[in-house]
């Protein structure tokens, strides 16, 4: 029998079996270089090595010697395959030659790599899924999906198990990504990810990074972020594949480590034993499964559900004639302010800039002759998905899934905005400054006309993801619509969008005689703040948050002081809070919205609503569901419901 020497320090092969140094092999096995063994000078041989059988030849028994220095048994069952495959076998010889020569790193390489794939499979388990859960206590927990794999994994055949270990660490990768997706979706839109609903959104936001932050920064972080996924779930394979590699190098003791390691999780859960407040039993992959196919089936059924809803319409048959009599021959605005949500008037470090702002822009009006009532509405949405905001508003329905939204642009149901189209008495437009495409909502909505960015006579800068400043935008709307004579009355939807995330750089005020195409923005632009620093502090993102705000109630305001009338109703509401980085964990989704008027019969239609006098809603003014305004507001003005069924 050959004699195989071997370092006390080299480390034992990816299954756990001892590795012989460089070079040697058994008896009238051919090395890499296909020079017999018995030539080959790294190994000792016994005079009596030729007539001994060949590996291939004796049997790997625990009984036999050359089983306890040669391969493990998954290698010999791989011996025919890798003669079959001679590159293979001369990188597993080269990488055998190097442990060989470097025992002491080789050491270290082995241990550093089973640690990493120890962490990345456990961190993979225990998880959270709400970037304020990431504290060091979530991960010194037991997670019993762990137990059970390694279980699993100690009753299969090495192929089945190679082919289950694997497996599980894809779906241990693809866990790791819907619980950053989770993480994402809740910082920034108040809620989790949808399986079924959410995956065009990623486009969205891909599209806010180019228009926030330049095309080339969105492409590198698209392409760095695809390349970090596939690292991922390869990682994770091969990090399962392996561990599950040193289960099997000694079973009976594995067995016994699984059996402790499910009675200590037992015992924990049963107990309810915590650090730290975190219960040391986890089960969290299990729960992020059960959930998330729960939400799959609520998902589905919803969808049905809401179909039929958007048939039904309390106003969708009432005649032209009977809908907002009391508002003909007004010229009304409704107007969305970018993110305006309750947090601009109530947070510590946001409140005294706007309300100092809301407070000047009430006694600028009531000079002007206005007057204002405002309350509260809760928000379909947070922290984005403004379109989510805009359609509960107008349609009455509560639109809080891209789903949703599909479905109720695609009905009939009566919009608010379709409502004073339906009548005749008014011509209907829109002013869109965020849109930079075809936009088939139009028909939804009952608009004439929409103006988007490419059509307001814009030549300044971009700020950051908003287009063109609010003040602009509302200098357009005057040029192009509502200053020109008309035959009827004006509806008008106007959407202002300097209070977009990331707030750098904000707009100033300037002149409105010196507004022409927008160039006098251009220093304005330069001299701002960089959206990246900004965008990573939270902070400075809270503060400029709030100027953002104060700058387009500001312009918004001016507008309807220089150039409303006496028949003028202007309607202006939040879509959303800002993200919870702005806002808080625990923010209410409330959002302030405000009639201003001269005509004071306007405002006694809407008296009974018990709504706070001025442009700032006092803490305790009501809140409805956003859903809730279309069809109180059609009924404060004279409009009679006549429903519409199936």
């Amino acid at each position: 029998m050959p004699v195989v020497t071997r370092s006390p320090d080299l480390p034992g092969s990816d299954d756990g079996t001892p590795v012989p140094e460089p070079g040697a092999t058994t008896a009238g096995e051919a090395s890499p270089e296909g020079t017999p063994a018995e030539e080959t000078p790294a190994t000792e041989v016994t005079p009596a090595a030729e007539e001994s059988p060949t590996a291939e030849e004796t049997p790997a028994t625990e009984e036999s010697p050359l089983a306890k220095v040669g391969p493990a048994p998954e290698a010999a069952e791989a011996a025919p395959s890798a003669r079959r495959l001679p590159a293979l076998r001369a990188r597993l010889a080269h990488a055998r030659a190097w442990r060989g020569r470097h025992p002491r790193a080789a050491r270290v390489v082995w241990w550093a790599v089973t640690v990493l794939s120890l962490v990345l499979v456990l961190g993979a388990l225990v998880l959270p899924n709400r970037l304020f859960a990431l504290q060091p206590e979530r991960f010194l927990r037991l997670p019993g999906e762990a137990v059970l794999a390694a279980a699993v994994l100690l009753s299969l055949p090495r192929r089945a198990r190679v082919v289950a270990a694997a497996l599980f660490g894809v779906f241990l990768g693809a866990l790791t990504v819907l619980n950053l997706l989770d993480m994402y979706f809740v910082e920034y839109l108040g809620r989790g990810f949808n399986l079924v609903l959410d995956w065009g959104l990623l486009d969205d936001a891909q599209s806010y990074v180019a228009d926030s932050m330049g095309g080339a920064t969105a492409a590198a972080a698209t392409v760095g972020l695809l390349l970090l996924v596939v690292a991922l779930f390869a990682g994770m394979a091969l990090a399962t594949v392996r561990l599950s590699g040193l289960l099997v190098r000694d079973t009976q003791l594995a067995t016994r480590g699984t059996l402790l390691s499910a009675t200590v999780w037992i015992t924990c859960s049963i107990l309810g034993l915590q650090t730290a407040g975190v219960p040391l039993a986890s089960y969290g992959a299990a729960d992020t499964v059960v959930n998330q196919t729960r939400a799959v089936r609520k998902t589905l059924a919803d969808e049905a559900a809401f179909a039929k809803e958007t048939r039904s319409d309390t106003f969708g048959a009432t005649p032209p004639d009977q809908l907002l009599p009391d508002l003909r021959g007004k010229d009304v605005v409704f107007t969305f302010i970018e993110s305006y949500g309750r947090s601009a008037i109530e947070d510590p470090v946001m409140a005294p800039g706007v309300n100092r702002t809301l407070d000047l822009s009430n006694e600028s009006l009531a000079k002007a002759g206005y007057h204002a009532k405002s309350g509260w509405l809760t928000s379909a949405t947070y922290g984005g998905s403004s379109w989510l905001g805009h359609s509960t508003t107008m349609s009455g329905l509560w639109v809080n899934t891209q789903q949703r939204y599909r479905t109720v642009m695609a009905s009939d149901h009566l919009s608010l905005t379709k409502a004073f189209k339906k009548t005749g008495a008014w011509d209907t437009v829109g002013v869109m400054p965020g849109i930079q495409k075809g936009w088939p909502e139009q028909k939804y909505y009952g608009l004439d006309n929409v103006y988007n960015a490419f059509e307001l006579g814009y030549q300044g800068p971009k700020f950051s993801w908003s287009t063109m400043p609010d003040q602009y935008a509302l200098e357009a709307f005057q040029r192009l619509v509502h200053g020109q004579p008309r035959d009827k009355p004006l509806m008008s939807e106007v959407i202002l969008t300097s209070s977009h995330q990331p707030w750098a750089p904000i707009p100033e005020m300037v002149d409105w005689d010196q507004l022409g195409d927008g160039s006098v923005f251009d220093g304005i632009e330069k001299a701002g703040k960089d959206a990246a620093d900004v965008i990573a502090d939270s902070t400075k993102s809270r503060e400029e948050y709030g100027k953002s705000i104060q700058y387009s109630v500001t312009a918004l305001t001016q507008w309807l002081e220089r150039y409303g009338t006496d028949d003028t109703v202007l309607v202006f509401l939040g879509d959303h809070q800002p993200i919870a980085r702005v806002s808080g964990n625990h923010a209410s989704r409330d959002v302030p919205v405000s009639i201003v008027a001269k005509d004071p019969k306007v405002l006694e239609k809407v008296a009974g609503w018990q709504w706070t006098d001025g442009v700032r809603p006092a803490k305790d003014a009501p809140v409805w569901k956003m859903s809730a305004f279309r069809d109180k507001f059609l009924t404060a003005y004279g409009s009679t419901p006549h429903p519409s069924k199936n």
